[in-house]
Order: C-alpha cells, then structure tokens, then sequence
C-alpha cells in the first residue's frame, strides 16, 4: 500500500472553541446531502465542506449548551464525538468547557520500569460507583505500594452499569461514575499521591446499542467482521482521525499518564503506517513533556509493535498484556484445563518458566486452543519490562460463570507463592482491584441492557458455557448463571471494604505491602537499561522453577517449589532478599519461593 498523510491538524471531530467563546459544530456525514444542528431550540442549516464534513460556527454557544444533528428525514443523533450527554446515549449531547477544571499537581509523570498496575472498574471499586469516592481511596493505595492506577472503560454504553466494552460516544465520560471534572479531579488526587493513571480505551468495536455512526457515514466495512459484527474501516482517513483524536484527547485534556487499547488484534487496517502505528507515532509527537505509557492486549503474542529502538527507547507501544503467564499460573493454581487453559495444560512448568524467562510461552507453536494454527513470535529480544503479568484481571475473572475469583479457586500456600513471583519478577505486574487485601467477592459480567438485546445477551452467556463440563446437559444448573442485566449482579461484584478492614484483609495488605517494598527497594533500581536476552531458565521440572535474570547491574534469581512435596532447587548466587515460609525453612519445602539478588558491585 502507498504511504497516507493522516497529520492533518486541522479541526475534526467533536465541537471546537474559538478564541471568542463560540463553538464550531463539525461531523462527518458523507452518506447525507443535508445536515442540521439542533441547538437552543432550533434546527440550523450546515454547510457541507470538503470530503463529506458539514460544519456550522455559533459564537453565541456557551458551555452547558445541549445540541445535535438532524438528517433531512428527521432522524436525530448525538455527536459520536459527545464530550457529554445530557442523558442516555440516543439524547442530546452537552457543550463542555474544556478549561474549565482548575489542575493542583504539577505532575511530570513516572518512567514505566517504576509501574506496579492496580486495574479497577469505577462502579464497582467503591459502594458509591463514582469517581469523587475513589478519589479517596487513593492515597491507602499509594501507601501499600501501588504506582499506577488502570482504569476500565469509561466511555459511555448504553444503561447505567457496565463493563465499559460496549461504548458507543468515546469521548463522552459515563455519567454513572460523575462529570468530566470528577475525573479531572481523580487524576489530579492520583498525581498528588505519585500515582500514575492509564485508561482502557476500546478502539475495535462499538456497543450494540446508541451506535448511530453508520446511518450517516461511511464507518464500517462489511467485507470484514469481528465477534461484535462489521470491522471498523480505519483505511478512511475521517474514521482514523476519530480514534487518534481520541486518543490525544483523554491523554491531554484528562492528563492521563498512558493508555491501554483493548483486544488490537481486530484491528485490521492495510493501510502504510497502520492505524495502530500511527496512533502511537502521533501520541508521541505530540506530547513530549512527559512520560506517556501505552500498553496493549493482544492474543497474537507479536512483538512488532513493541521492539526497542537502539539506546532503548520506546518508538511505539510500551508493553502487551501477556497472557501467557496468567494462563499457565491459573493451570497451576486451580487445576482448571477447559477452553483456552488446554494449551497450558502439558507441560506448564516449562510453560511458566518460559514465560517468565522470555516473556511469551508460545512463541509460534501450535495451539490446541487456536484450532492447530501455530501462535506468536520469539520474545526473548524484548526487555523483562515489555510485559504486563497478572494473576487475576478483568477479563479472566469476570468471564467465569459465576465471576469467582482464583483466590476461590486454589488455596493459600499456592496464591501467597504465585504472588510473590510476580511481584518480584522483573516484568510489570498488574493487580485487579480487592486483590491486594484477598477479595472474595466475585467480579460478574453485568449490562444494563432491556428487552430483545437484554434477553440475547442472557441467553447467550449461558450458551457460551454450556459446553463446560461442569454444564454439560445440565439446563438447571446453566439456569444458576447470573443473569448480566439484573441489579443484583452488579451489586455482587462490588468491592467488601468491610473485609479489607477486618483482620484477614489486613494481613494480606501487609505481606502485599512488604513484597512491594522489597521490589522497590532491591529490583527497581536495575530494571532502566535492562534489555532483551535477559531472562534464563535454570530448572522447570515437577514443580521446581528456577530463572536468572541478568539486569541493569545486577542478577535476579528466582528459586520456586510450586509442588506440595520437597523439591530440590538448583543453588543461586547473590544475597536473599526474600524468602516464604509456606511449606517451612528448608530451601526445597513445598510451596517456597527464594529470591535472591547479586549486584555487580558486589
């Protein structure tokens, strides 16, 4: 494909203030001959520009202002570039003031290596849902040890609860979790707290209901499809501003620290760069006065969009969510083999050990799960820090059944040794909100859907496992699913601050806080400069994991018996800096974990 110019700087989506306090109004509608903005009462004419652009300027317009477009057989819709409704996602949108929220913190941001990643849902973190009562979470947060806080979805779907994935306005803060300056003033308490703030952004797909992007413009190819129906037509140059724009605008109005885009591998564009490059080469043209962190989640397990440049530099995507650890440490943990777990099965201390070592456990074998297609690339080049492990997220707790947490699911020894390696492993580590003091309470997949779409998506959640074994023939038991759209689900996955207060939750915050500062203080120093090849397995065999990572200045070993019988584990060189006492003091006692730590200097 020919090279495109897609820097056009210009005005694009969304209203635009001038220096005078008026808005322009613009959108895309090439599929019309006519347009009109609906605005303090009356319908206006717009002016059809260049390239299917209908623009209107009204100087009179201020803040707080509703509006909307208006096709000739009277169809209305909201701005797909809302920055806010005044409702739900079929009412008007709200002209907002940009500059309207007055910035605390002089922040400079925090360079990646420093990362230790708290992923939370806003409705769900706290009793009250929003914004303005996890802001007062915050600094308990900073005090155990975490340094970045990842929030879910934002963007506005349809209902008032969700997960955030089905967004139809991404520009519009969901009002469930409070206004724009809410937000602002979350980001601004995190920055005061030395708290980093990444957002999930959805750039795949839109939400089923509210999406009235393809009655007025051309947005969607319908040669290509996704699991949630026709691909997005990123080759169209209006369709790639959209995404990039949106990027730019969460990362500078809200001032946030990086992005996490959701699921890219469908994210399909032919064009030279792809979207996916140009995005993040924009991104990093445009804002230069700080640090600025994008991730991504990709079940490809590819590397190009994550190598280093040559002093190590970041020329494109920070890190990748890596899979491949979660799903060999869950095998491990819970004994679970279904679905996509069969390809972690066989061989899963090789696996853990690989992925830790290298980064990805596949590295172009087949997989069982891909239906025999061979599945990512060497990975090894990459540094320890191009990689995001969890125990637990999102994804793959609220994708269960029933929501349950692996704490539910294993047992204390084994989650007390998987957590310290990932919290003393030289890769990024991620927590999902409540694990840091043993939540309980499940994280259930909720929507507030109505109707035909309400009954689809309850049906269909039941479909998806009916072919487990725990479900197999069993209609009655598939019955006993939660429901998506029923209240009582998202109120069950809601965070238990009660049990985070009480003696066991206090405990667990306490061995959580001191493997943090451990990483602090002993590994954090040698991760800047740490580059590829630097991960070596020693040991991976009947539940003995032993790796060596060679890191800026100093060696990391890693010494593991994740079995429930002694285990013998090849020496290390290098002092201890960590040592449970799971299974006793003996070095090869079941369920220990040793790190130990050898600088250079030394």
């Amino acid at each position: 494909m020919t090279a495109k110019d897609h820097s056009d700087r210009r005005p694009g989506w969304g209203p635009h203030h001038d220096s005078q306090g008026g808005v322009e109004f613009r959108l895309w509608a090439p599929k019309l001959e006519t347009l009109s903005l609906r605005c303090g009462g009356a319908d206006r004419p717009m002016q059809a520009a260049a390239d299917g652009w209908f623009t209107l300027h009204a100087p009179e317009v201020r803040p707080g202002t509703e509006y909307g477009f208006v096709a000739a057989d009277g169809s209305f819709f909201p701005d797909p570039a809302s920055r806010r409704q005044a409702g739900d996602v079929h009412g008007p949108s709200v002209v907002v003031d940009p500059e309207a929220y007055d910035w605390r913190s002089r922040w400079t941001g925090r360079p990646w290596e420093e990362a230790v990643i708290y992923e939370l849902h806003v409705g769900t973190f706290t009793p009250q849902g929003t914004f303005a009562a996890a802001r007062e979470k915050l600094a308990e947060l900073a005090e155990t040890g975490i340094t970045a806080i990842e929030i879910m979805p934002v963007a506005q779907f349809a209902g008032d609860r969700g997960w955030g994935y089905d967004g139809v306005l991404p520009y519009a803060l969901h009002p469930a979790y409070g206004s724009p300056e809410d937000m602002k003033s979350f980001v601004d308490a995190a920055h005061e707290q030395g708290l980093m703030v990444l957002l999930d952004v959805v750039y795949n797909h839109f939400g089923p209901e509210g999406n009235y992007l393809g009655a007025y413009a051309d947005f969607f190819d319908e040669e290509r499809h996704t699991p949630w129906g026709a691909a997005i037509a990123y080759s169209r140059p209006p369709v790639r501003r959209f995404f990039i724009e949106n990027a730019l605008y969460w990362l500078t109005e809200f001032r946030l620290d990086g992005l996490r885009l959701d699921a890219i591998d469908h994210i399909r564009d032919d064009d030279e760069p792809e979207i996916l490059v140009e995005l993040a080469r924009t991104v990093r043209a445009r804002i230069t006065d700080r640090p600025v962190h994008l991730t991504t989640e990709d079940n490809r397990n590819i590397t190009r969009l994550h190598e280093r440049g040559a002093n190590g530099d970041v020329p494109l995507y920070t890190a990748e969510w890596n899979d491949d650890f979660h799903n060999v440490a869950h095998v491990i943990a819970s004994g679970e083999s279904e679905g996509y777990y069969a390809d972690f099965t066989g061989d899963h201390w090789r696996l853990l050990a690989r992925s830790l070592a290298e980064g990805f456990a596949y590295q172009g074998e087949t997989s069982r799960y891909g239906g025999g297609q061979p599945r990512g690339v060497a990975s090894g080049h990459l540094p320890p820090t191009a990689f995001v492990d969890f125990l637990q997220n999102h994804d793959q707790t609220g994708n269960r059944a029933f929501g349950e947490r692996l704490i539910a699911l294993s047992y204390r020894e084994m989650m007390e040794a998987m957590t310290a390696i990932l919290l003393l492993s030289p890769h990024i580590p991620l927590l999902f909100m409540g694990e840091e003091y043993g939540e309980r309470r499940p994280f259930c997949f909720f929507t507030d859907f109505h109707g035909e779409l309400a009954e689809a998506v309850r049906n269909g959640r039941r479909r998806e496992f009916a072919h487990f074994a725990a479900f197999a023939g069993d209609t009655h038991e598939l019955s006993h699913i939660p429901d998506p759209n029923a209240p009582s689900t998202f109120e069950a996955s809601k965070l238990d601050w009660d049990f985070a207060a009480g003696p066991d939750g206090r405990e667990a915050r306490a061995k959580l806080r001191h493997l943090l500062a451990l990483r602090r203080e002993h590994i954090l120093p040698h991760l800047a400069g740490t580059s590829g090849h630097s991960g070596d397995t020693v040991a991976c065999n009947d539940g003995a994991i032993a790796i060596d990572w060679r890191l800026n200045g100093a060696t990391l070993a890693l010494r593991a018996n994740l079995s429930d019988a002694p285990r013998p584990l090849p020496a290390a060189r290098g002092r201890e800096i960590f040592a449970s006492f799971n299974g006793g003091l003996a070095p090869a006692a079941p369920f220990r974990v040793a790190v130990f730590l050898e600088r250079d200097a030394e």
